[in-house]
């Protein structure tokens, strides 16, 4: 067997995988926020939770949706988590009763840096690797650590070679 770059182990996830997966966590959050099961806000970690929120809002019927930026990746490169962009801070507060949604956690990085800023949110991830599981609080579907998964608003349609062989 061939050494395989870390990407190379991928997991292709549709618009429409995303959509069912992205609701399942909607309806395991459904009735367990702080405000008599209800949450105030959802909150986005740009991009990739942007699809994922918007889903799990419309299911939950939260009308209040912000984002956090968090820059932690070069192409498919891991760096150092900065937030480049803040929510609206008078509305999240500490993070209490507020969901904050992204695709997937990974080494759990850029949660870190989410808390730094709701230290009380709820975390939800539709993804997680190993690394970063315990920074969640929620999750749909455990992936091993070495698994790239390629999101539907990354990719385009095109011939990719087998896993093994050559047909």
């Amino acid at each position: 067997m061939t050494d395989r770059l870390p990407h190379e182990k991928g997991f292709h996830v549709s618009w429409d995988q995303i959509h069912r997966d992205a609701r399942a966590l909607a309806w395991r959050l459904d009735g367990k926020g702080p405000d008599n099961g209800s949450w105030k806000a959802v909150v986005a970690i740009t991009r990739g939770g942007m699809a994922p929120a918007m889903i799990v809002s419309r299911e939950l019927d939260i009308r209040t949706v912000d984002t956090i930026s968090v820059k932690s990746y070069d192409h498919q490169t891991q760096a150092e988590p900065s937030i480049i962009k803040r929510p609206d801070m008078d509305l999240v507060g500490d993070g209490e009763g507020v969901l904050v949604v992204d695709d997937l956690v990974d080494t759990g990085k850029t949660i870190e840096a989410v808390r730094t800023v709701m230290p009380k949110a709820h975390i939800a991830t539709v993804y997680a690797k190993p690394m970063g599981e315990p920074m969640v609080d929620t999750f749909i579907t455990g992936v091993s650590q070495d698994t790239w998964i390629f999101f539907p608003w990354d990719m385009a349609l095109q011939y990719v070679e087998p896993y093994r062989g050559t047909d």
